[in-house]
């Protein structure tokens, strides 16, 4: 642990150095590579070590290795680097390196040095803080380059055609970064290329047949962009692929049947799209498959038989369709599944027995059907509740599963005669019932006479209820077409009534645990409070298996969806006026209302939007009312991490101090469009920090570049200034101490002069 062991630079003759994983936490000498001229591999991976890369380390024209990862380096890649024409692996992984681009440039300038080094085969910089854009120099790279990885790195723009040059590579992985545009079609150059990981983009276009080229494809991952058409039938001739990814895309029309093509296929997942039509029979191709996912798209017509083949099959989803039929019997023989989600979809018929069998089976979903008949009891289903079976009205069994007892034949014979005898006792209750409200009436009508005309009955303040059937006909059956959102407790769902009322639907989830309290506590908030910067409760629907508030709509959807969304944006007098409605709305909790409220809970998914873009703050779920006379409560910490307040997270101390914790870090979310839960806070690192050494004089690499316009540098530095004021805010709002924080009514007093300020200068620009 400590420094760097200086004796060993005076063995001029070291050629290969390694410290990893070894605790150091020094600087790396600023003239190692003088030190160590014969060096040719260098592994320091693993440690803590600081400062910056020295620029001297490329007088180390031997260094063939080069391993910094898992480091805290800071500063900028040296250019240097490309002095080492020996080098054959480059590692710089997980430290908090930049790009080294020129205010001129958002190039990674660094990745241009490299060309000289003729022998590269690796090079690995993920979840580094490049932000900048991939040069198509990249292209010149080293023709014997094999693996780049360059995940979580903040690369924005497009995916250079010159990549297509890069000829043996077979490793190419830039997930989870910013870049837009479309797959290049060159990239069908790169034969030998083996994994692919282009996800968590914003990648758009549809998928190019020229990527079926790629013979020796085994990894293909191309979820979570914006990528729409047809899946490409040609995919199937890529018999190598092991694993395809192409979920949370706008892909459409049906799953080719050459995909039937891909025997050997172990996880394939195509959730979260518009696919349609039935389920192929070639699903059944899939032989040693263990992941399929389909959830989440528009299929219809029968779960295919062919299933039955699948015995290696471990987690299978098909929710949220809308299939029909039954539940194969051969589901029985899938010896392997331990995972079943086959909820939200029209199927019909019992449940089959041979599930029973399943003897791995630890999670089944089959909820919100048309199945009827007797619960399985034996095998598995022994550990499953009611949660599994929800909104299946013609199911029975046994009593642990809140349902009807399934009739016998002697109790059937029973039955009759007790409902012959209930059929008499009921028409003797209806006369006693009719007489009674016969006299009633006739002593109201007097009474009428005697009271004045002046005087109304109290009206009644309870809101009417609404009942499982008109929510579940106003959703379409909760269908995944009206699903809005989805919560730690449950979804919400945009319901039609017949009156084509719209309204949003908040549906818990009680298998999930707290859902029953959660319910609870907002029904018994949402009751008393009133603002016009709270989500407006309309009524509620609860029985034995389902429960649900009924929400006043917001057609605008979360301020979450507006910013990070493709086609949304917020200019900065909206991002204001949405943060002082929601400082308005945590100033009535706070100190408006009878009782100290306490949100607790406090994220953009949680900020909704009406028609005029006005905020309202939602999901009371975990909030906290402090009782008279008390400032701190305790509670279990169920809040969402990396807007919690430290003294909530680590003690479970709740006070208004943790709102206000909350908003800052909401404040600096809003302005920069960068999530508390980023990658780049790691360990130390953290969004509050991130913002304190920005300040004041590099404002303009934090704020959202959405905000400001190259065109108009008076303007822009208006922006800065503005939005410098507000960081200053957030930092108030999120120190350590709860003492030391703001109450909400100087932080809303604070906000508004600063949205003056904004407008004045705006005026006179």
């Amino acid at each position: 642990m400590g420094a760097i062991p200086t004796s060993i630079f005076n063995i001029s003759s070291l050629q290969s150095m390694s410290l990893a994983e070894n605790n150091l936490s020094s600087n790396l000498p600023s003239s190692i590579g003088l030190w160590l001229p014969n060096l040719d591999s260098l592994f320091l991976g693993g440690n803590k070590l600081t400062g910056i890369i020295p620029e001297s380390i490329s007088n180390a024209s031997n260094l063939a290795l080069l391993d910094l990862d898992g480091n805290a380096f800071t500063g900028s890649i040296p250019k240097s680097l490309g002095n080492l024409r020996l080098l054959e692996i480059l590692n710089l992984e997980n430290n908090n390196l930049t790009s080294g681009s020129s205010a001129s440039s958002t190039e990674l300038s660094f990745l241009n040095s490299l060309v000289n080094c003729k022998h590269l085969t690796d090079l690995i910089i993920n979840q580094n803080p490049l932000d900048g854009i991939l040069p198509t120099t990249i292209g010149n790279l080293s023709s014997s380059l094999e693996n780049i990885r360059a995940e979580y790195c903040g690369i924005r723009g497009n995916i250079p055609s010159e990549i297509g040059n890069v000829s043996n590579l077979a490793f190419l992985s830039l997930r989870h970064n910013g870049l837009i545009g479309f797959i290049p079609s060159t990239i069908k150059a790169l034969g030998k290329l083996q994994i692919l990981d282009l996800s968590d983009n914003r990648l758009h276009g549809s998928i190019l047949d020229d990527i079926c080229q790629l013979k020796n494809m085994g990894d293909l991952r191309l979820n979570q962009n914006e990528l729409f058409g047809l899946i490409p039938e040609c995919l199937g001739n890529i018999t190598s692929l092991r694993y395809l990814y192409l979920n949370s895309n706008k892909l459409t029309f049906v799953i080719p049947t050459r995909l039937g093509n891909l025997k050997d296929i172990l996880e394939i997942n195509l959730s979260s799209n518009s696919l349609n039509g039935n389920l192929p029979p070639q699903l059944g191709s899939f032989k040693v498959a263990t992941l399929i996912d389909f959830s989440m798209n528009q299929f219809t017509g029968k779960i295919p038989s062919t299933i039955i083949g699948l015995q290696n099959l471990v987690n299978l989803s098909l929710a949220h369709n809308k299939l029909q039929g039954s539940i194969p019997d051969s589901f029985g023989s899938m010896v392997s599944l331990q995972f079943l989600d086959l909820s939200y979809n029209d199927l019909s018929d019992v449940i089959p027995k041979s599930l029973e069998t399943l003897s791995h089976l630890s999670y089944l979903n089959i909820s919100f059907n048309r199945l009827k008949g007797q619960i399985p009891n034996g095998g598995p289903f022994a550990n499953f509740t009611i949660q599994s079976f929800l909104s299946n009205d013609a199911l029975c069994g046994a009593p642990k599963f809140q349902v009807a007892p399934c009739p016998t034949s002697s109790f059937h014979h029973l039955r009759k005669k007790r409902v012959a005898l209930a059929l008499y006792i009921l028409l003797l209750i209806a006369s006693i019932l009719l007489a009674t409200t016969f006299v009633f009436l006739f002593i109201k009508c007097r009474r009428r006479n005697q009271t004045p005309s002046n005087v109304d009955l109290l009206p009644t303040i309870t809101p009417p209820r609404i009942t499982y059937q008109q929510l579940f006909r106003a959703t379409n059956g909760f269908r995944e077409s009206n699903l809005l959102g989805m919560g730690s407790f449950g979804s919400v769902y945009k319901a039609i009534l017949k009156d084509n009322t719209v309204l949003a639907i908040k549906v818990f989830n009680l298998q999930v645990e707290g859902a029953f309290k959660s319910f609870d506590i907002e029904c018994e908030i949402m009751r008393n409070i009133r603002h016009r910067n709270l989500t407006k409760v309309i009524s509620s629907c609860s029985n034995l298996d389902f429960k649900a508030i009924v929400l006043e709509y917001m057609p605008n959807g979360s301020l979450e969806r507006w910013l990070y969304s493709y086609n949304y944006f917020l200019d900065l007098l909206q991002r204001l006026d949405i943060m002082i409605d929601v400082a308005c709305a945590l100033e009535y909790l706070h100190h408006g209302y009878s009782i100290p409220l306490v949100h607790c809970d406090l994220k953009p998914s949680n900020i909704l939007l009406d028609d005029d873009m006005v905020a309202h703050v939602s999901d009371f779920g975990i909030a906290k009312l402090l009782d008279l006379g008390e400032s701190v409560t305790h509670t279990k910490t169920i809040a969402t991490f990396g807007y919690i307040a430290p003294e909530f997270g680590s003690k479970g101390l709740v006070s208004t101090s943790c709102d206000v914790y909350s908003y800052g870090i909401l404040l600096m979310e809003a302005f920069t469009r960068v999530k508390p839960t980023d990658e780049m806070f790691l360990e130390d690192m953290t969004m509050r920090r991130w913002m304190r050494e920005s300040l004041p004089n590099a404002i303009s690499h934090v704020i959202d570049a959405n905000l400001l316009k190259p065109e108009e540098e008076h303007l822009n530095a208006i922006v800065l200034q503005c939005v410098s004021s507000i960081m200053d805010l957030a930092l108030s709002c999120s120190t350590e101490l709860p003492g030391e924080r703001l109450n909400m009514k100087d932080v809303l007093a604070a906000l508004k002069k600063v949205k003056l300020w904004y407008l004045a200068n705006c005026r006179r620009s």
